[in-house]
């Protein structure tokens, strides 16, 4: 490794971690961003708030933030700014259908998430998501089937459409179960790959015109003149966020990886080796005028951090990735003096053809004004710097495989399609009662998540390094519950011994089936009593609050927390008390064999509890989450 590139990696490093003694950057410029639009995003100089691309950009960059920290207020931003223009029948003010432009799809994403989650009327939401998805299902194409990027622009396709359009599409069809869908969207980034790559760089050109006619594309190919940075910024990030959604077991999901792949050596090839940071116009850094630009930088930043994290790309572009956030640190970034923070240098806007007519030449882009704390940049830099903080969490810990039990725990309901789904406690369930937010944090840890639908054996629990149970059910809550049987305790005891990490999440008394549970607590010293405390009123919430002593080995950043209606412990060895109540046990811990056991009378680390949108920030459930996470994985 190049002393340069080193020393900007330490840069960045110390960075991040002289920044979180005060805020992580996400935060700051999140923070920020709403410090400048406490109404509403109006994206246009001089013209009035309406729906667009930088706003559905920004609600995805608060999305991540808010569940990073799970403070409310980033939540009540998106839905606020959401219902100002989603109505309850689900027409969009100021959206308009018949212009098909694939700019308006993105904001799709924010309607998505809040229909997803669990609040009153929020039918209104998937009605919004249904038009988005009705432009889609009728937006012009060209003859291979590419979405036209604009009505007014016929046959072409711009980079920026893919991820304008594909992270929304792909997120719609997995939830709305479109499985067809997959193909289409798999079809958008072939397209890109067979007719805008450029054979000799690897680079992408910012679009074809498939008629080869409009006056700015190569007669021969239909290609635009130049490779714009923040085009190819707007693809990589689709790549890397359509994934999300893609089946695994899609046979196009292959192609979109090696795509990344394709591209992640082409973009370090064309950083700037002096500063980590790219060029506006990519592969001209020496020619005259050209300049470092924030909004592509941030891009590729994001993408190839979160490429490495998700495993689509070798460890070693996460060095460039580094790189590359030291260098926008160091380049763009600018501390106000009210505290807030600024991202300078990005260029306002790129685009081909319209009214000024816009040539594609290199002149052209240069034109175009360059503007502080555009949102272009800001979102980019708020979803690079999100994925910079995952990566040096990482390094604290070891990535293992966590197990969550759905045989013991199997309760049903319907879902969004009306079809039968597993529910409560599971990893995939993103309303209150899901463990979907728990087992995010897992996945940014990088870890890997993984469902246990048969009863334990030596064989499946082998290639766990932990096991969760919650909440065992009582035929009251399943017609044929599965009880933890002998045999289960003697596998389950086994693999402990063994090395493995046990959690045990009871409930209280009249909500789980504690007798058999506790003869698996028991094989490590702890039993579940029959006292409740932490009876919870209404909103009461101050009635389920446990106050944690300085110094507590486990929960080593968490000073309060909200359990409600457990069911309390006693122990015995091996068996160690770790949180009290008075002379209540409520948490408590066993090292056993080679492994160790953790056990709480409550299954209090579901979405409901974790998320901050239900009780107040006085609790401190997140942070304890996090505690007992990397008490897990360490």
């Amino acid at each position: 490794m190049k002393k340069t590139t080193f020393l900007l990696i330490l840069l960045c490093l110390f960075s991040i971690q002289h920044v979180s003694a005060q805020q992580p950057y996400s935060i700051r410029m999140a923070d920020s961003f709403m410090s400048w639009y406490k109404d509403s995003i109006a994206v246009k100089p001089g013209r009035p708030a309406g729906w667009d691309y930088e706003q559905g950009l920004m609600h995805q960059a608060l999305e991540k933030v808010f569940y990073r920290t799970a403070e409310p207020k980033y939540f009540e931003y998106i839905r606020k700014d959401m219902d100002r223009y989603v109505q309850k029948d689900g027409s969009i003010r100021t959206y308009k259908y018949d212009e098909f432009n694939i700019d308006n799809i993105p904001t799709g994403k924010a309607l998505l998430m809040l229909y997803q989650q669990t609040q009153p009327d929020k039918e209104k939401y998937k009605l919004a998501a249904d038009q988005l998805w009705k432009q889609l299902e009728n937006q012009p194409r060209t003859k291979e089937k590419g979405y036209w990027h604009k009505k007014r622009y016929p046959n072409q396709m711009w980079l920026d459409g893919l991820f304008m359009a594909e992270p929304f599409s792909a997120e719609y069809s997995k939830i709305f179960n479109k499985p067809e869908h997959f193909d289409d969207i798999a079809n958008q980034f072939a397209l890109i790959e067979k007719y805008a790559v450029d054979e000799k760089t690897g680079l992408i050109y910012h679009a074809y015109d498939e008629s080869k006619e409009m006056p700015w594309a190569d007669k021969k190919t239909g290609r635009s003149p130049h490779f714009w940075s923040r085009a190819i910024g707007w693809y990589a990030m689709a790549l890397v966020d359509v994934l999300d959604y893609f089946p695994e077991n899609h046979p196009e999901r292959a192609n979109l990886i090696k795509y990344l792949q394709r591209l992640a050596p082409v973009l370090v090839k064309y950083q700037d080796p002096k500063s980590g940071t790219w060029f506006q116009m990519t592969a001209l850094s020496t020619r005259k005028g050209n300049y470092l630009e924030a909004s592509a930088s941030c891009m590729f930043v994001y993408s190839l951090a979160k490429g490495v994290r998700m495993g689509y790309l070798k460890p070693e572009f996460l060095a460039a990735a580094q790189k590359g956030y030291a260098g926008i640190l160091k380049e763009f970034v600018e501390v106000e003096k009210d505290g807030t923070i600024s991202l300078n240098k990005t260029v306002s806007v790129g685009g081909l053809g319209g009214t000024p007519y816009r040539d594609g030449s290199y002149e052209y882009y240069l034109s175009e004004p360059i503007r502080k704390n555009d949102l272009k940049g800001v979102g980019p830099f708020i979803f690079a710097s999100v994925e910079m903080e995952i990566a040096a969490e990482k390094k604290a810990v070891k990535s293992k495989n966590i197990g969550l039990d759905y045989y013991f725990n199997r309760e049903f309901r319907k879902d969004l399609n009306g079809k039968t789904e597993q529910f409560h406690y599971t990893w995939e369930d993103k309303m209150h009662s899901g463990f979907w937010l728990l087992g995010k944090m897992f996945r940014d840890f990088g870890s890997k998540t993984l469902a246990l639908r048969e009863a334990p054996t030596k064989a499946n629990l082998a290639g766990l390094d932990a096991y969760i149970i919650v909440d065992p059910d009582t035929k009251k809550e399943t017609e044929k519950p599965n009880f933890v049987e002998p045999k289960d305790i003697a596998v389950i005891s086994e693999w402990v011994k063994n090395g493995g990490t046990l959690v045990m999440m009871a409930n209280d008394t009249a909500n789980c089936e504690i007798p058999h549970f506790n003869q698996l607590a028991k094989a490590f010293g702890i039993e579940f009593t029959n006292n409740s405390i932490n009876m919870v009123e209404g909103v009461k919430f101050e009635q389920g609050r446990l106050n944690i002593p300085a110094g507590n080995p486990l929960f080593k950043t968490t000073q309060t927390v909200y359990i409600k209606e457990l069911v309390t412990l006693s122990v015995k060895a091996p068996a160690v008390p770790v949180l009290k109540k008075g002379n209540d046990i409520i948490i408590a811990t066993a090292n056993y064999g080679k492994g160790r056991v953790f056990v709480v009378g409550d299954p209090w680390l579901y979405n409901e509890y974790l998320d901050g949108r239900r009780i107040g920030p006085s609790f401190q459930n997140y942070a304890a989450a996090r505690d007992i996470i990397r008490w897990i994985l360490k």
